[in-house]
This record gives structure tokens, sequence and C-alpha cells, in this order.
């Protein structure tokens, strides 16, 4: 059967609720079935009062967080209507479907045998790991010619591990929970940094014997499945979880971002890469219990989920840090938001990926108001299921990397609050033209300087000091375009120091034909496609800006009209 999707989101709840969850597109939800939560002093008995015949079962999700239960309906149920009729019942807060998500799916999954070669390492650090793949994981060291697939890339574009490991290399203190499609905690690269609950493992099988509700969870658990065995066999979440913290050391595979840390396996995800928003509750309220440090969360795409942004903010208030991958959509998350990243609650960073070039992978998701950081997400060589290595890009990948890069920071300093995490994560990062306008501060997360709050200075025009200029001629394509069209026009004036374009109108085809704004040394500043009008660009820096228009051999639309640019 396939997957229905809803509507909108968002319906059966609340205005203040819609208000505080904007609209995405239309999602996937498991069918006949509702997550409900009573308001207090509601009971049980309210569901027997129902008179829906087709309600075969109620299941409390999690009683000691708030009544919230998961109703089944017949398959063939109209839940749309049925959510409206349970929320105007004055007994409950709000009725909601139950959405499906999914891994942040890979955008290239390719096997170790396309590594290109085992490039040497300069030994000028006083620690090198001496694990025999380290060297082609430029996230952590980019010496420009790593990256694994032969790839050139740009020296020092990575998250500077190596510096930071002079201050420190992690500690199995921090707890970072892999909420994902579980870990392959026998893997050579992982077991000896797997959270061990010695209580379960030193105890009966079949019992709880730490007494926490859960039994047998030696490394954590799986919600998918309903049991205590985490084991992933899918390869998402264990690539994940050794790009946090593969061994470092042991002559094997690879090295994470953290030489010592407690993995914790949570599963939601079945093999396939998919779960529901009760599971995904399930493992955080877990996660949350057990008292994580951070919450690694490469998934997402369902619906915008009252419940599940409750159990979040649950995790905030325990001091638990939530990394969320943006996306690979190519998409702009302040206008298309993507859940669960897109949730405003305090604990949450938002990651975006770049390459090892220094720009913006072209899957990845962005957004001035809603994406905090860039991290290293294409082409990342990590550990997959049954010991194996593979070669992932997405901003699945980059998730762990800010995930592992805080745990360095825990390690060293231990809890600080969300607000300052955030703000730190942010002001300490390298600030690149390319990003700039993609994220809140434009940056690339960096380890030593998050450790050592070393903040680098952020060129920033005056908001506003702008003065505008029109151009002697409009620059505008015809109106239609033509195919494989190149248009691209320079324009200097004397004594700026900030320039940004306004374009009047443009229509263009999404992604395929693009107009790019770049500055004197030609580093992109913005790219801009689709439809939009009286639009003004991010900033280039210096006297001179260039405008580039480009169209493939397909889709003619209207074109574009600029008359403006404005300086400082």
């Amino acid at each position: 059967m396939s997957k229905p999707k809803w509507k909108t989101q968002v319906f059966g709840l609340s205005a203040a609720m819609m208000a505080t969850l904007p609209l995405a597109q239309a999602s996937e939800v498991v069918p006949g079935e509702l997550l409900v939560k009573l308001r207090p002093g509601a009971e049980k008995a309210f569901f027997q009062d129902q008179k829906s015949v087709n309600t075969y079962q109620v299941e409390p999700i999690h009683l000691s967080y708030g009544d919230i239960y998961l109703m089944r309906f017949d398959e063939k149920s109209d839940v749309e209507s049925l959510a409206h009729d349970l929320t105007s019942d004055p007994r409950v807060e709000f009725a909601e479907p139950n959405f499906i998500y999914s891994i942040v799916r890979p955008v290239k999954a390719l096997s170790i045998d396309d590594i290109l070669g085992t490039p040497s390492i300069s030994k000028e650090n006083a620690y090198t790991p001496n694990d025999p793949k380290f060297s082609r994981l430029w996230g952590l060291h980019n010496t420009g010619n790593n990256e694994p697939r032969g790839t050139k890339g740009v020296n020092g574009v990575d998250v500077n591990a190596m510096k930071a490991w002079e201050i420190t290399k992690g500690s199995k203190d921090i707890k970072i929970a892999v909420i994902d499609t579980g870990i392959d905690y026998r893997h050579p690269d992982l077991k000896n940094n797997m959270w061990v609950n010695i209580a379960e493992r030193d105890g009966k099988p079949g019992v709880d014997d730490d007494g926490n509700g859960y039994i047998d969870d030696i490394h954590g658990y799986d919600f998918a499945n309903n049991d205590g065995d985490p084991m992933d066999g899918n390869s998402h979440g264990t690539h994940c979880a050794g790009t946090i913290g593969a061994t470092h050391n042991n002559n094997i595979g690879v090295a994470g971002v953290m030489g010592k840390v407690s993995l914790v396996g949570v599963k939601f995800l079945t093999d396939s890469g998919s779960g529901s928003s009760a599971h995904a509750i399930k493992a955080i309220d877990y996660a949350t219990k057990i008292g994580v440090d951070i919450m690694s969360n490469s998934w997402g795409g369902g619906g915008a989920s009252q419940a599940l942004k409750e159990a979040i903010e649950r995790a905030s208030d325990a001091g638990i840090i939530f990394t969320a991958a943006a996306g690979n959509s190519s998409t702009n998350n302040d206008n298309r938001p993507h859940y669960p990243s897109n949730y405003d609650v305090e604990n949450i960073i938002s990651v975006a990926a770049h390459t090892a070039q220094d720009t913006l992978a072209s899957f990845s998701c962005y957004g001035k108001k809603s994406v905090h950081i860039v991290a290293p997400g294409h082409n990342i060589l990590s550990t997959v299921k049954n010991g194996g290595y593979s070669i992932f890009s997405g901003t699945s990948m980059a998730t762990p990397h800010v995930s592992g890069v805080i745990g360095l920071l825990l390690a060293k300093e231990g809890r600080i609050s969300h607000a300052e995490m955030r703000e730190r994560v942010m002001m300490t990062s390298i600030p690149v033209p390319s990003y700039r306008g993609k994220t809140i501060k434009g940056g690339r997360i960096d380890a030593y300087n998050l450790l050592t709050d070393t903040r680098p200075a952020r060129k920033e025009p005056n908001p506003n000091g702008w003065r505008t200029i029109v151009l002697p001629t409009p620059f505008e394509s015809v109106h239609p375009y033509t195919n494989n069209e190149t248009l691209e026009k320079q324009y200097t004036f004397a004594g700026a120091q900030y320039i940004r374009v306004k374009v009047k109108k443009y229509d263009t085809e999404p992604r395929y034909d693009v107009i790019s704004i770049s500055g004197k040394n030609r580093t992109l500043s913005e790219s801009i496609s689709g439809q939009g009008q009286d639009y003004v660009t991010e900033f280039v820096e210096g006297d001179t800006v260039n405008i580039k228009f480009t169209s493939d051999r397909s889709v003619n639309k209207w074109g574009f009209i600029i008359e403006e640019v404005e300086v400082q």
C-alpha cells in the first residue's frame, strides 16, 4: 500500500501552534494512525467515549512526559476528519498524523574500492592517528589532495581537528546518541567507543536490570523493533557514528572527530531507512532518560509535529544539544522548512554541508535565518555495517562532524547554555563568502576555534549605509531567453567596499538557469534561480561585482532584468 500524503501537516492543531510550525510540503504519514495529546486532567477513558467505530487500538507513547497516545484505526479511515473531530473536543490539546521520517539519504554511496590511493599526511602536528585510512578523511585534515575520490580540494578546508586534538581528543564521559538506523556496535573501529550499560551487560537476559524501563539495552535501544538490540542493518547510522567516534590509533580503518566518546545506538529508523513520529519520540525520550549529552540526528522529511517538537524541548530542558541535518533537497529552509532541523527549539543546531573545495554542496539545504553552521558533507569516508567502510555524501555526513566537534568542547569545558553554545559555534566559525546568506553567520565549523573561543573577524557592511546607483543601461536577458545562453557583466565602482545587486525581476528554470553574483576574485557570493522580484542579493567585498547568467539546453522562461546596484 502506498504511503498517503498529508495535505497540511498542521491540520487539527490550534492557531497558536500553527503559528509556531511553518508549513512544509505535503508529507508521508502512517495510514490510519493519529497522535493525540490529552489536556491535563483528561483520562484515558476519553477514548472509550469516541464514536469512531473503526478505532481498534490506543497505545500510550510516554505517559511520564504527558498523556500522548497513538490511536490506530482501519487504514481506510479518513484520519484528517478524525483529527478535526478530536481536536474540537475540549479534552484534547492536539491531534496529528503519525508522520514518516527517513534518513537524509546519502547523495552518493561508494565502496572502499572507489578510494584513489593513500596520500601521505605531513607530521607538522604532534598528534596524527595511525589509522591507515585517516589520510583520506579530508573533513578532519584537508591537504588539498586527499579527497577520497581524488578531486582536488583546498588545503585547510576542514574542521581543524588536528589542531584541536592538541587540546583534547574527547572523553568517554561524553555520551552521544546517534538517533538513526542503529550502530554496528561490533565494528572493530567502533566497539571500544560504544556506551555500555553495565547493569544490563552483567545482568540477566530478558530482565530490566537497571530499572530504566528498557530490557537488555546494553548499547542502546531499537524502537523500530521494540527490543534492546540497536544493530544497524542499513549502514547510515554506523557511518554517522564513525565520523563522530571511530577509535584512534588502533591501526584499523578511519578515525573519528573524537578519539574517546561513548556512542549510544538509538534506532528508530528501520533497515530500509524510515520511521514514524511515534518511534522518533520514544527514541528521543529514551536518550533524554539515560542522560546523553548530545543527540545527533541525520534524518527528517516528515511534517511539523507538535508531539515531536515537545520531545525535543524535553531534551532541551535536560541540557542536551540536538544537532540536525538541514536536508539534501537544495532548497531554502527559510521558505520550505525541513523538520526536525527547522523547529524553533533552543538546543537545535541545524547543519548544512560543504565540499573539500570550500563550496556549499550542490544538494545541501540552506537558510539565512534557519541554518546555523556548515560542515564537511561531500565524499565522506566512514564506517558501515558488517565492519566495512564506504563513502557517503549528504548533510547526514555533515551533522556528525558537528556533533563530534561539540563533543570535544563538552569534554574540555562541560555543558554550557544552549544560547551560548549556538552563539559560540557560529561566531567561532570560519567566515566564507560562498556561505554568506546560506547560514545565519555564513561560516564553516572550526574545532580549534570553538575550543579556544577564537572569533575570526567578520567584515560586514553597515545595514543602513547602502547607496543606490542606477546602471547606465539595464543588464537583462532577452524575454524569453535562449538555450545554452551565457551573459556576463562586470561593474566597478571606485572606492566601494561592498556591493550588492538589486534584481528587479527574474523568472528562470529553478536550479538549471542561474544568475551568479561574485566579486573581483570570482568567489561566488550567491546563485539565484526560480522566480522573484525586487530581490536584493548578498554583498560582495571590494569595488567590483560580476553578474553572470547561464541557461541549459531546455526550458526557456522569461529571464531577468537588473537596473540598480547598491554600494557603500
